[in-house]
C-alpha cells in the first residue's frame, strides 16, 4: 500500500511507552507505518514532508473547554490579566467599547482577575456605570463563576435591593448596597435578559474557535456546557456547522444539566447518549457542584484562610438535589461530567455517584468524570479509581492561579492541588485541559506547567507532581481521547489509528522546559489532511 503522505527526518512521538520513531506514513486518513516501514511505504505519488528535526505528535485533545463561548468571547472586551492589571485599564476598555456601541447595546467583557488588579478587588457597579452610562454592562471573572453588572444591566434583570439570593448563588451587598457582583447561579439573573446570539453568529463562533485551536495543534475538543448561552439553539448551530463543513475539529459535546440547563429539553426532543458520529458526538451531561478556589466559592471541608475572607465556599445544590440529578443522568445513559473543585464538593459528588451505581445501572465502563477535581483527598482518589471515575484537571490553573491558591488556602493545600503525577502513578488517566476561556488554551503553557509546576509569578508549587515530556503529552492526547471513548482511534500514533497529527516547530524532547512556551505548531492534520498549515506546505 503506497502512502499518501510521508513525514520523515524528525521525531515521531508514538505515545507513552511506545517511544519515538523517525518517520510516519499515512494512507486514506490512517497511519499505515512508522520508522523504516514508513519509508518503505513511500512511492512515486507520495507527498513527502521533511520534518527537518521537528517533532510530530498525536494531535492535542482539549478535554474541557467552552468552545462556543470562547468563539463568541473573541469579539467581547478582553480583560484578561495578561493585559489588564489596573482598574483604570479595565474601565478604559469598557469605555472604548461603549463609545462605538449603539445606545442600549450590551457591553460584555471576559477574563478579569480581581486579585491581579491594582485595587485588589472586583470592579464596582458604580464604576462600570461611569464607564458606560448608556449601555448595560456585564463582565465575567476569569473563572467564569462570577461577574459584575452595571446599573443598567441590573434594571433589565429586575434585580433590586430586596431580590433574594437564588439557590446556589449570591447577589453581593455591602452595607445594604448592591455592588453589582453576582456569584454562581445568581449570574443567570443577568444572563437571562441578554439577547441570545443568532444561529449564524454561533456557527461563525464555532468555526472561529475551532480554527484557532487547530492553529495550536488540537484536532479534538469538548464544549463543556452546551445550552448555557442560547439554549437548544446551540445544538442546532453545531449541527448546522457540521452540515456546512464548518467544523474542523472532532467534538465531544456535554449538555448543560443543571435545572436551568437544556438536558431535560434535549431528552424530550429525542436526543440520546452517543448520538452523532466521530465528528460531532453528544455524549455527556454536566452538573455544577461548587465554584472556584480563586473566587472563594469552591466548597472545602476546611475554611479558606481568614486573611482571604474565610468561609468554606458555596455548594451549588444540597445533597438531595444533586444526587437526584446524577442518578437521573446516569440511568439515562449519559456520561456524567461533574464540576467539583474543592474536597467537600468532590465528596458530595462521589457520594452521589456511589449511590447511583447499582446492579441494574452499573458504573462499569461508563467513564464518568469529575471535572477539575483540583483539591482531592487520597481516599477520594481511591474511590474514583475503584469505579473508573476519571479526573479531568487543568494543570494550567497552577500557572495562572497558583499564587492565588497560596493566598486563599495556604501553601500545603496549594502544593497538593491538581496532582498530575500522583494520578498517573496510581493508575488514573488525568486528561489535561484548559477550561478555556477561563485559562489560556495555549497547550505549551499547559505543558510547561506540567513539567515545572511553576506559576506565572515564578513560584514552584508541588515539585513532586512534575511530569516528564512524554507523560505530559500522554495526558494531553491519549487521556483526552480515553474520556471520549476514542483511545482506540486517536491519542497515539500507531498503524491503524486516525492520522490526527500535530507537527511542532521544535522537538520539545530536546528543549529546556523554559523554552517550551515559545514552541509553535507548524501544521495540524485531521485524518491526514491539514486543518492548519502555517507555512503552506500542503498547498
Amino acid at each position: 500500500m503506497q502512502a499518501d503522505l510521508l513525514c520523515y527526518n524528525g521525531g515521531v512521538f508514538q505515545g507513552l511507552g511506545a517511544g519515538i520513531s523517525h518517520a510516519l506514513a499515512i494512507h486514506s486518513g490512517r497511519i499505515i507505518a512508522l520508522g523504516d516501514d514508513a519509508l518503505a511505504a513511500a512511492g512515486p505519488d507520495t507527498k513527502r514532508l521533511d520534518l527537518a528535526g521537528r517533532l510530530a505528535i498525536p494531535a492535542f485533545n482539549e478535554a474541557h473547554m467552552h468552545l462556543l463561548p470562547y468563539g463568541l468571547g473573541l469579539s467581547q472586551v478582553n480583560l484578561r490579566a495578561e493585559e489588564v492589571r489596573s482598574l483604570d485599564e479595565l474601565l478604559a476598555r469598557i469605555r472604548k467599547a461603549a463609545s462605538t456601541a449603539p445606545k442600549g447595546a450590551w457591553i460584555l467583557g471576559r477574563g478579569y482577575d480581581h486579585s491581579a488588579l491594582d485595587i485588589g478587588r472586583h470592579p464596582d457597579m458604580a464604576e462600570l456605570d461611569k464607564a458606560a452610562p448608556d449601555n448595560p454592562v456585564f463582565i465575567t471573572r476569569t473563572c467564569g463563576h462570577m461577574g459584575v453588572a452595571n446599573g443598567a444591566a441590573l434594571r433589565l434583570a429586575g434585580v433590586g435591593h430586596n431580590t433574594p439570593d437564588p439557590e446556589g448563588g449570591v447577589i453581593e451587598r455591602k452595607g445594604g448596597r448592591l455592588t453589582g457582583l453576582f456569584q454562581e447561579r445568581a449570574m443567570r439573573l443577568v444572563r437571562d435578559v441578554m439577547p441570545p446570539p443568532s444561529e449564524a453568529e454561533m456557527v461563525e463562533a464555532i468555526e472561529r474557535a475551532s480554527l484557532h485551536l487547530a492553529s495550536l495543534g488540537f484536532a479534538s475538543a469538548t464544549d463543556m456546557n452546551v445550552g448555557m448561552t442560547a439554549g437548544m439553539a446551540e445544538i442546532s448551530a453545531y449541527e448546522t456547522a457540521k452540515r456546512n463543513g464548518r467544523l474542523p475539529l472532532r467534538l465531544w459535546q456535554v449538555l448543560a444539566g443543571n435545572p436551568e440547563g437544556i438536558a431535560a429539553d434535549a431528552w424530550a426532543a429525542g436526543l440520546r447518549p452517543m448520538a452523532g458520529d466521530d465528528s460531532l458526538r453528544w455524549g455527556a451531561v454536566k452538573v455544577f457542584a461548587d465554584g472556584s478556589a480563586g473566587g472563594l466559592t469552591a466548597a472545602f471541608f476546611e475554611p479558606y484562610l481568614a486573611s482571604a475572607g474565610g468561609g468554606t465556599g458555596v455548594f451549588t445544590f444540597p445533597d438531595e438535589t444533586i444526587h437526584a440529578l446524577l442518578k437521573l443522568y446516569h440511568e439515562q445513559g449519559w456520561q456524567l461530567d461533574i464540576h467539583a473543585i474543592g474536597d467537600a464538593a468532590i465528596e458530595q459528588v462521589l457520594r452521589g455517584m456511589e449511590a447511583a451505581d447499582s446492579p441494574t445501572h452499573p458504573f462499569t465502563g461508563r467513564r464518568h468524570r469529575i471535572e477539575h477535581c483540583g483539591f482531592v483527598t487520597r481516599d477520594q482518589r481511591r474511590r474514583m479509581l475503584a469505579r473508573g471515575i476519571l479526573p479531568v484537571p487543568q494543570p494550567v490553573f497552577m500557572y495562572e492561579f497558583g499564587d492565588l491558591y497560596v493566598r486563599n488556602l495556604g501553601m500545603a493545600r496549594a502544593e497538593a492541588a491538581y496532582p498530575m503525577k500522583t494520578w498517573l502513578d496510581e493508575g488514573h488517566h488525568p486528561a489535561a485541559s484548559s477550561d478555556c476561556p477561563v485559562s489560556t488554551v495555549d497547550p505549551f503553557i499547559n505543558l510547561y506547567t506540567m513539567l515545572t509546576r511553576r506559576t506565572n509569578k515564578g513560584s514552584v508549587l508541588g515539585e513532586a507532581e512534575r511530569l516528564t515530556v512524554a507523560e505530559a503529552l500522554h495526558c494531553y492526547s491519549w487521556c483526552g481521547a480515553h474520556t471520549q471513548f476514542a483511545e482506540d482511534r486517536r491519542g497515539s500514533l500507531a498503524p491503524g489509528m486516525q492520522a490526527d497529527v500535530a507537527i511542532l516547530s521544535r522537538d520539545i524532547f530536546t528543549l529546556d522546559a523554559e523554552e517550551i512556551p515559545s514552541v509553535q505548531v507548524d501544521a495540524t492534520l485531521r485524518d491526514g489532511a491539514p486543518i492548519f498549515d502555517r507555512h503552506g506546505v500542503f498547498a
